[in-house]
């Protein structure tokens, strides 16, 4: 290496190595909120699934026992949903 571009990096040398750590935290908070994110959405889907497995279940219940009306069971069962709806905790809007 030439003298003359030695001389030049030495005195920016704490400057390059201060951008680098900067960058390198940055890309290290990018990547922990891309985590959290990714669980996130991964507790939403799993929390969908488990509605849709209970579903159904449900399904399945209705159609397997022949002693029953098959379209009073759907109704009674979308009546428990409204009052289960109802009884829900309604979000707070500020």
């Amino acid at each position: 290496m030439d003298a003359g571009i030695l001389a030049l990096l030495i005195p920016l040398a704490p400057f390059i190595v201060g951008s680098f750590a900067i960058w390198t935290r940055h890309q290290r908070r990018m990547a922990e909120l891309q985590v959290e994110a990714t669980a996130e959405k991964a507790a939403q889907y799993a929390s969908h699934s488990r509605e849709l497995e209970e579903r159904v279940r449900v399904l399945e219940r209705i159609i397997t026992d022949g002693g029953y009306d098959t379209a009073l069971q759907i109704e009674a069962l979308r009546d428990k949903r409204e009052v289960e709806a109802a009884r829900a905790p309604q979000p707070k809007m500020n």
